[in-house]
Formats: C-alpha cells, structure tokens, sequence
C-alpha cells in the first residue's frame, strides 16, 4: 500500500533558495520560497533576523534579486506565468513598488548599479533591447538588434555594460559586447562559429573592469577573465574533468570555481595570485547554487537524490532554514553506462526494494542543454514510492559531458535524443531492471517533446505516455513561441520552418501522430510563451480525429506551476493515468 501522505509531503515540504545578498550590504539578503504553498520572493535582513515576504500572487513569483546597496528589491511581474511582464522594485522594508517606464515585454537579464541607475533587457517580437533606465531621466534604448541578446552585468563604477548577442545567426554560441553608457561598443569577443561565449559578471571590486567569461575554446565549459579596455584575455586551465564553471569572491582574488563531473558537483576556491586551487569540502551531491561571502565563507544550496535541499555554509552552519518539516527522504539512485550509437550514455536509476523486473518511467529532462544529475526530485521519489524504476537518461544533446555532445543533436533534434533513450531503454530491458510491457515515456517541455516524438517514432517500445508541456506541432509551435526561443530553434534546426521545412516535419511529434498505439496524457499551460497552447491542441485534434486513446489535463499557469498544491495534483494525475493502463491499480 502506497503512503499517499508520503509522497505529497515532499512537495508540501517548505524549501528556500539561496538568498541573494546586496554588494554594499551583505546582511540584507532575497531569497525563494513556497513556505505559502507558492513560491515567493522573500526579504531578510541577517542583522535582524527580520523575514518579510515581497510578493503575494496567484501563480507565484520566480525572478527576483537586490540591489548593490540592499535598499531595493527588484522582482519581475508577469500574468499568470506567462513571462511576459515588466521589472518592478520596491523599497527593502516594504512599501510602494514602482517600475520603469517601459512596456512589457519577455524578459532579457537585469544588471542594477548603487547609484539606483537599472540596465533592463527586453524582447518583444521586434527583437532584443536594452534599456539605460536611471533614476531621473526617462529609460533609452542602449542596444537593439533584431536577434536574440541579453544584459548580463553592470560594471562596478556604471561605466561598463556587458551584453550576450546573436547578431551572427547562432543564439547557442553567442558573442560578447562592452558597450559604454552612450551605447558604443568598448569591445567584441567572439571565438567563433560553434563556440560559445557567457558572460558572468565583471569584478566586484571599484576601478577593476575585468569581467569573468565561460569559454569552450576546448571542447568544454570553462573560464576565463576579459579585460575589455586593454584587451587581456586569461584563461583559467583547470585540471578538472568534466565542466567547470566560476564566480568572483567579494574582493576579486580568487575565483569559487564550480566542477560538474558525471551528475556530481564539488566547489574549489581558484587563487588568482598562485595560481592553487584548493577543493572547498562538501558532501557528495549535487551544489544546485553557491556565493562566496565578505568573511570567506562559502554558502551553497545541497541536496542528493536521498536527502532533501538544505542551505549550508562551510562555517559548518546551516544558513536558512525553512519553516516546518523537511520533506521525507528518498532513495539514492545509482549510475549507469551503457553504449549508444554516439557513445556511452550515462543514466541515473532509482528504484524501489525488491527484485525485478520494475514498471519502469523514463523521466526525459527539459532543455535540451540541461542535465539530469543526483539531486532531489519529489517527482521521481513519488514515482519509486508507487514501485517504479526510474531511469533518467543524459542524452546527447544535454549539457555536462562536453561541447560536442551537447551539440550532435543540431540538425536532427528528437531524433538524436531518442536514439540513446532507445539504447538505454533496452538495456534496462535486457538487464532485468525494467519490464518491457511496463514502461512509461515522460518528460516535461523538451522532455515532452521527445515523449511526443518517441511515442510517434518508437511506437512499439513504449507502453504508456505522458507528455507535459510538450512541443507537439513544431511548425505551429515555432509561429507562436516567444522570440528567444525563435532564435533558439533556427540556431538548432539551420534556420526557420520556412528555410528547412523537410527538418522540421521530420522532427515534429504531429507529423508520426497517426503512428502512435500507446495511450497518452497531455498536460499543457493555457498561458505557456515556450510550449503554446494552439500547437498542442492541433496535436490532441489529430489524435481525436485518429481515435487514439487520449486525455487532457490543462491549467491556468503557464510552462509549469509554482503553486505546490497544482503540482501535487499534476504528479496524482501522471501516476493514476500510468497505474490505470498498466493495469497495476
């Protein structure tokens, strides 16, 4: 008998975020929450101890940050999760919020300086902006282009700007630019077709202009420190596998150094000076977020595939603790190698006690350039709970294991992916982990897509789908989408529907829908800007007109929901559908 309350009070469990702290007041920090039930945005003053909360609104609050000098707090409104919307700010301790006089838009970056001066990016289906909005004068467009861009940073001294643009065609590799407050350019850094360059944030320090900068010169993510006034570049070697990623500490001597090796991550402080690099303990997991502090410390956000989120500091303490109990423990979850047509693919899998084979869900991530790793997910503890396997498979085409691999699904997206989904499936199969007459294909967003795509493609292989926020019409998915993503999919496929149309049909769910013999549960955001909702309904009218055995769950959020309480009902909607037609209810 499965323990319902179990499973639910993972989600119900309150969790924060690491807090964000102000440059010029470190005590004053901003921090996530769902201690409501939906995720906020929430104040604390360290000195105080004093906790407020910022926003209130239906469908919660997820950007947000504070300014260098810890009096205002800048958080973005939008409707309904429709991430279209304006920034607004408003005192620390409360009061009135206000906005820049600018009309919404999807967001492009933010970057405030402690003279209260705010760069603002914006895209709208004109393009990319950015805006110079000071605290007197009327917001002026600092940068425009009808490709994708966005504000990365401010320079200490407000004389600086960094932006990442697209203007070469590629919104996956993008460029970098220093323009000055006029809006002319300091200085351009780019390495090239295929590589890309990110911006992080210049140097905390008044009068350094240095910004630090992840390359992938050598086939992977790794640092490197611009000087865009004398033209310096500094890479950072690290002898590290894996990616590598950093951060400024508060005084600019050292680098907090990032290292993300086959779904694990460790911390290393990277001294500038000599050169050493000392490895900061940390429990094996995954370090979803970390800031070096004013007094050396390093904060960090840690969790396991077992043990539940906590925000920890190496002081030993643990920084912020959210109210009521932590969420239950989980299982660990174990790896996996297995050969696929473009090399090993690693997989995690939880499973639950006992012998198998297992009902088994292939949970596909999101992205494609994110990564499935060993940290916490109520989702797939929910799913062991109710005597599933689950495997997550780091296909090609997701970030962590090089440039290369991240980027073999150009051309042909979906249906690279799939084929190491394949090759992981039927080992999971030949190993006796899964059984093959009980398997379910999941995923959300890109992860819905492939669900879509595979169901369409691989209609033998899969028993039961469940395709949540999905791409299912490419081509209508494209027309709709927000601009960003526009760019996004031409940098993916080699151009729009109109330049490569045979690439689309080929990588579009609704071209295989006549195909598909497994039942299929839709769930789709009536507001989402990244999956619309017009393309899925084209799909769920083919499957209709097919007779296809189908349902539907819709809500009233967009690409997804902060409000704990949806999510439970979406994670019993996704089990109770798969249990019902597998025949295990």
């Amino acid at each position: 008998m499965v323990d319902e309350e179990l499973w639910k009070a993972r989600f119900r469990a309150a969790r924060v975020s690491l807090p964000g702290w102000a440059h010029d007041a470190p005590h004053r920090s901003v921090y996530r929450s769902n201690a409501t039930g939906t995720w906020e945005i929430y104040a604390w003053d360290r000195e105080t101890d004093v906790r407020r909360q910022v926003t209130d609104r239906p469908n919660g609050t997820w950007m947000a940050g504070v300014d260098p000098t810890g009096e205002w707090i800048w958080w973005f409104a939008d409707t309904d999760g429709d991430e279209f919307g304006v920034w607004r700010r408003e005192p620390f301790g409360g009061g009135a919020d206000a906005a820049p006089a600018l009309d919404a838009a999807y967001p492009s970056g933010l970057a405030v300086g402690s003279s209260g001066l705010a760069v603002i990016g914006r895209t709208t289906e004109s393009g990319s902006t950015v805006h110079w909005c000071a605290t007197d004068a009327e917001p002026r467009v600092l940068y425009s282009h009808d490709e994708d861009a966005y504000i990365i940073d401010l320079s200490e001294d407000e004389s600086l700007v960094a932006i990442n643009h697209s203007e070469h065609g590629d919104s996956r590799h993008m460029a970098l630019r220093i323009l000055r407050p006029d809006g002319s350019t300091v200085a351009d850094l780019w390495d090239g077709p295929g590589k890309g360059l990110g911006a992080i944030a210049f140097s905390p320090v008044a009068g350094d202009q240095r910004l630090l900068v992840e390359h992938e010169r050598r086939g992977r993510g790794e640092p490197l420190i611009w000087d865009p006034v004398s033209g310096d570049v500094r890479e950072i070697a690290l002898d590290l596998p894996g990616e590598v990623g950093a951060d400024w500490y508060p005084d600019a001597s050292a680098l907090l150094v990032s290292h993300s090796h086959h779904a694990r991550d460790e911390l290393y402080r990277y001294d500038l000076a000599t050169g050493s690099l000392e490895r900061i303990d940390t429990p094996r997991g995954v370090i979803g977020s970390a800031t070096a502090r004013p007094d050396g410390t390093v904060e960090f956000s840690w969790s396991s595939s077992a043990s539940p989120p906590v925000i920890r500091s190496t002081s030993g303490a643990v920084v912020l603790t959210p109210p009521g109990e932590a969420a239950p423990k989980s299982v660990a979850v174990e790896d996996a190698w297995v050969t696929g047509p473009g090399g090993d693919v690693h997989a995690l899998v939880a499973k639950p006690e006992g012998a198998g084979p297992f009902p088994a869900v292939f949970d596909v991530h999101g992205g494609p350039a994110a990564y499935d790793d060993d940290s916490f997910s109520p989702d797939a503890a929910a799913w062991v709970d109710h005597g599933f396997a689950v495997v997550r498979v780091n296909y090609r085409g997701s970030s962590g294991y090089g440039s290369e691999w991240r980027d073999a699904i150009e051309g042909r997206p979906g249906l690279v992916e799939l084929e190491d989904i394949k090759a992981v499936r039927d080992w999971a199969v030949s190993s006796g982990l899964a059984d093959p007459s009980r398997l379910v294909l999941t995923g959300g967003s890109w992860g819905g897509f492939i669900t879509l795509l595979g169901i369409g493609t691989q209609p033998g292989d899969w028993s039961v789908a469940i395709g949540i926020v999905p791409v299912a019409d490419y081509v209508a998915a494209y027309e709709d989408e927000m601009e960003a993503l526009q760019a996004f999919d031409r940098s993916l496929f080699g151009g729009s529907p109109a330049d490569v149309p045979e690439r689309y049909e080929a990588s579009s769910p609704i071209t295989y829908v006549d195909q598909v013999t497994t039942p299929v549960l839709v769930m789709a955001g009536e507001n989402d800007p990244r999956c619309p909702i017009r393309q899925i309904d084209n799909y769920l009218e083919r499957l209709r007109e097919l007779g296809k055995e189908h349902e539907v769950y819709r809500y009233d959020a967009g690409h997804g929901s902060l409000v704990v309480e949806e999510r439970i009902r979406q994670m019993a909607a996704t089990i109770d559908f798969a249990r019902k037609h597998l025949d295990l209810t």
